[in-house]
């Protein structure tokens, strides 16, 4: 038996103007969508953008649905319209951010699993890299350089031969 340590690296900014004009601006796509997520059950609203390589930006937003499992979350909503729209086309970044009601997201939200395994997906197929953003209503932002600095042992294709 041997044991093995996984380890991240990710990058803490301490709010939202400390990223530079690339992040921000895609940052401030999502932080702009956010308020038109449909979440009349939860309401805690999600927003993303996604930046392709061809230099399109893709939102989208959590849409909640009665039943609930039929919403969808923001990252999927936009990941899924990237790969409907733009087939082939590489995704070098998301941003993501959540507001809570009550004001109370101030610390980063990340994704939740079913969206990482999705974003993993994207990421394994075009074989590079998706850097991703996340933070809350305010306060600190959180970046890594890879899907896989949240998911270190993604489940993809290769198991699936």
């Amino acid at each position: 038996m041997q044991e093995v340590k996984l380890s991240s690296t990710i990058k803490v900014f301490d709010n939202f103007d400390e990223l530079d004009g690339d992040d921000s601006s895609l940052m401030s796509l999502a932080i702009e969508v956010r308020d038109t997520a449909y979440a009349p059950y939860s309401t805690f609203k999600v927003g993303a953008a996604i930046l392709l390589e061809n230099g399109e930006i893709i939102t989208g937003t959590n849409q909640e649905n009665a039943a609930y499992p039929s919403g969808l979350c923001a990252e999927r909503v936009a990941i899924f319209y990237a790969g409907a729209q733009y087939p082939g086309v590489a995704i070098k970044k998301i941003a993501i951010t959540a507001a809570a009601s009550d004001g109370s997201s101030t610390e980063p939200v990340s994704s939740c699993g079913a969206c990482r395994q999705s974003i993993a997906e994207y990421e394994q197929k075009q074989k590079t890299p998706i850097e991703m953003l996340f933070m809350g209503e305010t306060g600190k932002v959180i970046k890594t350089a890879s899907l896989l600095d949240l998911l270190p042992l993604a489940f993809g294709a290769d198991y699936l031969k």
